[in-house]
């Protein structure tokens, strides 16, 4: 019961940092009906933008919370405007394109973010400063680490934010019109190039926050780490409901212990697997996601 009880934690915590990766890409798509495969690569940005930062501020010399969330503001700051510039070089050019042209956009920005990547970070990986240095914490026959507790203090307190953000402010309120429809929400005021590009900002720094936390726990990071972690989490928002918040949260959630439970009960080497077997599965039985809804186009 023990082991059952440490992997769903460890799951929890990895579902979690999903939820916030998912959720970049279903604010994405509840907008613009766009797949932002470039997203995971926003994620390794964000932990290449906390290494600098890490090493500017001497965060990992006598480390404190100051310190960690200065690198956090300062790795979020910057995926945020890296999402913008993404938004506004690429994206917006093709926005009134066919479906493909936009994808073929964003498989080549993901592209240039991870070479690009790899000619400006180096091939080799580094490793990020202990910034909170790692204390396990026995409770009740599991092991609990601090590097866990603040992944998902993080991640809830994110997740809140952008929940206040999406359903009480003006901002939140114009977000969901324009998912809705660009022209009526154009007809209302509402200035539908400013919303995209604040989504993508929002999205953004969400997944730099993913990848502190990660860098916290796996301090091992280099310019292609993002590829897997933008894969499951892009199952993740399908396995919820494309487009819908909530449901992206659960995705990431059911993903993240699935895949603990599969590493701590099966095989290790099943834990990459079980992302696309709950994809397929989910695919088949319920296509519009767990809190999805079917939705009757015309043709």
């Amino acid at each position: 019961m023990s082991e059952f009880l440490q992997q769903l934690i460890n799951g929890v915590t990895q579902g979690s940092v999903y939820a916030l990766i998912a959720l970049g890409y279903t604010m994405v798509y509840g907008i613009l009906r766009l797949i932002n495969f470039a997203h995971g690569d926003v994620y390794m940005l964000g932990a290449f933008f906390a290494y600098y930062s890490a090493r500017f501020f001497h965060a990992a010399q006598n480390p404190n919370p100051a310190k960690a969330l200065l690198v956090l503001v300062s790795a979020m700051v910057g995926c945020g405007i890296a999402g913008w510039v993404i938004e506004r070089a690429a994206y917006r050019p093709v926005r009134r394109s066919s479906r493909l042209a936009a994808l073929i956009t964003a498989i080549g920005v993901s592209l240039l973010l991870e070479n690009g990547g790899q000619l400006v970070f180096g091939a080799d990986p580094k490793f990020f400063p202990q910034i909170i240095p790692l204390k396990n914490i026995p409770f009740g026959g599991v092991t609990i680490s601090n590097q866990q507790l603040i992944i998902l203090a993080v991640s809830i307190g994110l997740m809140g934010v952008l929940r206040f953000i999406v359903l009480y402010t003006r901002t939140g309120k114009a977000m969901r019109a324009v998912s809705h429809s660009h022209t009526a929400a154009a007809l209302m005021g509402i200035s539908v190039d400013r919303i995209i590009s604040f989504t993508f900002v929002l999205g953004s720094m969400l997944a730099a926050a993913a990848g502190v936390l990660v860098a916290l726990k796996d301090p091992k990071i280099e310019p292609y780490m993002g590829i897997l972690p933008g894969i499951k989490a892009f199952v993740a928002a399908v396995l919820g409901g494309s487009g819908n918040v909530p449901g992206a949260v659960l995705g990431g959630l059911v993903l993240g212990v699935a895949e603990a439970l599969v590493v701590g009960h099966v095989s290790p080497t099943l834990r990459d697997g079980i992302a696309f077997v709950l994809l397929i599965v989910i695919l088949l039985v319920r296509p519009a996601g767990l809190l999805g809804r079917n939705v009757a186009e015309k043709v």
